[in-house]
């Protein structure tokens, strides 16, 4: 496949091979063994997969991350995220280096310094897309292996969730405006996210059976017009059965207030697709703050509530997973087990009423050996 030249006039020797894409690639040594090594070496990562192009790794990493982006099928918002990340946290540092360059400690130091000004859980979302522009280039055959390896990220202080009571859910209901009351009533009784209440059809409701069937979101890309999109995931797309109260709640608000353009069951008092700044700024901070009610994340605290009744009332692991569309039970367990009854006195219970019951059985037996001997 390949082969080495005699010594030429400089006193060295020259080692030749072919890429897989059929290139004469050439080296010089001092001794014949070294392009004898150098030229095996190449051979067989050439036959085992696993051939590096010498002069990939010199690619400079902006180029290189633009066409990965560019080949990514993300979704729009995703899309715009991963720009938006690219343009303020990875390029600045990354982005006139070679990808050959960057080495493992210098990401490390990068990673120290994203905490500083980001929280952990974006620090971590930032640093996989680093990571997998590195992972591609790979898999391009243009590096051996990642600079992004063994990297600590930084702890979260991760904060239980508190759910709202449900006297302050109905205190609420109550007090926001009567166009978007039935909407706050979806989100308290069936847990949607947000942006999957502002995507509810006329033709995700089953109100006979009494369903929602959720599929659609609304997303925001920045220049564009709020639009309905497809979930990100399978696991979200979902159909949840809903309480009469709710049925009969939204037969209401239909009646009332019609559907919105795209045949939306919740809009602006316009009729126009809702906008989620728009909606906290102008329906729910004002009523949280007219209500006392502590601060949190939005109308995404009534999904809280939601699952929270659903763990009160004993319902599964696997069940609160599927009716809020998680992508796995532990995602539901890191977010909700605290809320899960705790099962110390359980453990009590069953072993003491185990060992009631046996003691009762050999007193019993022993009450009734007793009379067979005496008997």
């Amino acid at each position: 496949m390949g082969s080495i030249d005699s010594k030429k006039r400089n006193g060295k020797y020259r080692a030749r091979y072919r890429d897989p894409d059929g290139r004469q690639l050439t080296a010089h040594f001092e001794r014949k063994a070294d392009a004898e090594n150098w030229l095996t070496s190449k051979e067989a990562s050439i036959l085992d997969g696993t051939y590096v192009d010498p002069a990939g790794g010199r690619i400079i990493f902006k180029d290189y991350a633009s066409a990965w982006a560019d080949r990514q099928t993300h979704a729009p918002t995703t899309r715009e995220q991963v720009a938006s990340h690219l343009k303020n946290h990875i390029l600045p540092t990354f982005g006139h280096r070679s990808l050959n360059s960057i080495q493992r400690s210098q990401v490390q130091a990068w990673v120290r310094g994203l905490q500083e000004k980001l929280a952990p859980a974006t620090v971590e979302i930032v640093y996989g897309r680093l990571a997998g522009i590195f992972k591609s280039a790979i898999d391009d055959s243009l590096l051996v292996r990642t600079p992004c390896r063994s990297i600590k990220m930084p702890r979260a202080n991760k904060k239980l969730v508190v759910p709202m009571s449900t006297d302050q859910v109905m205190a609420v209901v109550d007090a926001v405006h009567p166009h978007y009351r039935a909407l706050v009533v979806v989100a308290a009784t069936a847990g949607l996210r947000q942006g999957e209440i502002f995507g509810l059809q006329v033709s995700s409701l089953d109100l006979l059976r009494r369903y929602l069937h959720v599929d659609k979101q609304v997303v925001l890309v920045t220049g564009r017009p709020p639009e309905l999109a497809p979930l990100k995931t399978s696991s979200s797309v979902r159909s949840i059965p809903i309480p009469e109260l709710l049925a009969e709640e939204l037969a209401r608000h239909l009646a009332k207030f019609g559907p919105g353009e795209h045949e939306l069951v919740f809009t602006d008092e316009q009729g126009r697709t809702l906008r989620r700044n728009r909606f906290s700024e102008a329906v729910w901070d004002p009523v949280q703050k007219a209500l006392g009610i502590p601060k949190g994340s939005g109308l995404h605290e009534l999904r809280h509530y939601y699952a929270s009744l659903l763990i009160r009332h004993g319902e599964s692991v696997k069940t609160v997973q599927h009716r809020l569309g998680h992508k796995s039970a532990m995602e539901t367990l890191d977010t909700y087990g605290h809320l899960w009854p705790d099962s110390e006195e359980r453990t009590r219970e069953a072993v003491e009423q185990e060992w009631m019951r046996a003691n009762f059985q050999q007193s019993e037996d022993s009450v009734r050996t007793g009379r067979g001997l005496t008997g």
